[in-house]
């Protein structure tokens, strides 16, 4: 264990994780974060631990805690659970508003257990099944048009823009639909660009895709089906992967696997290096797997679901017909224990300040499986010579209330056009705006 983290002693451990929920922006000295963690030992009981903060949203008046030189506004609010944002080159602001498809949960006693508690959480509303265009027409850092850019769609996620070709990874496959500047409405109907591992079971439904600078192919992150292949591996082909898709004949392959449920992607500045987040599997304890950040290796198998951390092996998981498991890639940086990392984006040079100038911003949409609750937080890793490098700072907290009530739950991050950090809040319906202390909010 780390003797310091955040400048917590070790002795301070019990009054730090008791006081976690009224000291929102502390990570507790018992979560794993940084490029070599120290990882516990593995815990397994017969019953889950489940602890799910109940969602209250914001009242009037109430924003998140925002770290000390930034200043956070309410971007857009009333919207029906806002999942994952794209900002287009002249500034308008794409949301998923989006929940999981019908019969995700599969079946079984289990699969119905946590999509009842899922529910509990705020997540059990129906996918509204559209992407929804905001606009800040006046400069003032507050969103003051919108529109339904695209409706029913199939529990949309991920959106990129490539020429005059908008694609949008639905739970199932990819689409794309024509696009121009200043529209606000698409009636087209969709084209499909390549199908993805779905349904009836579709455990990890979101889809997320990012075009390549090029323009010349996407790379979609796809879920596992299973906790720890717990269905069987035949559920599990083209899963807990990253796919290349050539454009446009949509040819896929697989460009890395083994990564249990990568989400959020980017690229590093003025690079093609993919980086991608992952949330790693429940139920061995409090403070393990920790979720990871980790550039992504063409070729590269990250593990699951035999191995977690390269190194590690976890005795659930079903081994290959061949009898053996793959030497597997070591994950760059440590993002605390089911913290359920999600949304993530690179820093823009110095536009929130020169503590912000290198790294990556990651939404943490927080924990279900852990008896003190983790991340419900926008946090930073900094970067050093192109890495991640050293301990995380929060950026925005508080969506725990001091009675460990959700007030909102931090998913997707993106830097828009002027350099505020967005960032959507599913459990609150708001999209939230953070930009620097005493600069303007263009």
């Amino acid at each position: 264990m780390r003797a310091m983290l955040l400048g917590l002693p070790i002795m301070a451990v019990t009054a730090s994780i008791a006081a976690a929920v009224m000291t929102p922006l502390k990570i507790g000295p018992e979560e794993v974060f940084g490029p070599n963690p120290e990882l516990a030992e593995p815990t397994q009981t017969w019953v889950p631990t489940v602890k799910i903060p109940k969602p209250v949203g914001w009242k009037d008046g109430e924003a998140p805690a925002v770290a000390p030189g930034l200043n956070v506004v309410e971007f857009a609010a009333d919207l029906n659970h806002p999942r994952w944002l794209y900002v287009l080159p002249r500034g308008g602001v794409l949301v998923a508003e989006t929940n999981r498809p019908p019969n995700e949960a599969g079946g079984g006693l289990k699969a119905w257990a946590m999509s009842f508690f899922m529910g509990k959480a705020g997540a059990g509303v129906q996918s509204p099944n559209r992407i929804t265009l905001l606009t800040d027409t006046d400069g003032d850092g507050k969103a003051d048009k919108r529109s339904i850019l695209l409706e029913n769609l199939m529990s949309p996620f991920g959106m990129a823009l490539v020429g005059d070709k908008l694609y949008i990874a639905n739970a199932d496959a990819v689409v794309r639909f024509p696009y121009k500047e200043g529209d606000e409405k698409i009636t087209a109907p969709a084209e499909s660009v390549a199908a993805l591992p779905g349904g009836p079971r579709n455990h990890h439904w979101t889809k997320n895709i990012i075009a390549a600078r090029d323009g010349s192919r996407l790379y979609a992150a796809i879920g596992s089906n299973s906790n720890v292949g717990e269905n069987g591996l035949a559920e599990e082909e083209g899963r807990a992967a990253i796919w290349e898709i050539s454009l446009p004949d949509g040819k896929a392959r697989i460009f890395a696997n083994g990564l249990r449920n990568p989400v959020g992607m980017d690229f590093k500045p003025g690079s093609d290096e993919l980086w991608t987040v992952v949330n790693e599997r429940d139920e061995l304890g409090d403070n393990i797997v920790p979720d990871y950040l980790t550039h992504v290796r063409e070729g590269a198998f990250y593990g699951w679901p035999q191995k977690y951390y390269a190194t590690h092996f976890d005795e659930r998981a079903p081994i290959p017909d061949k009898g053996e498991v793959a030497e597997a890639q070591m994950p760059d940086y440590a993002l605390g224990a089911h913290t359920a990392s999600l949304g993530l984006t690179f820093s823009d040079g110095k536009t929130l300040g020169s503590s912000y100038a290198s790294g990556a911003f990651v939404g943490q949409h927080g924990s279900w499986n852990r008896s003190v609750p983790a991340g419900y937080r926008v946090i930073f890793v900094p970067f050093v010579d192109g890495k991640p490098s050293g301990l995380p700072s929060v950026v925005l907290g508080g969506f725990l209330n001091g009675q460990g009530q959700a007030r909102g739950r931090p998913v997707g991050v993106a830097v828009d056009g002027k350099g505020g950090l967005l960032v959507a809040d599913d459990v609150g319906n708001k999209i939230w705006r953070v930009n620097a202390s005493g600069q303007p909010a263009q």
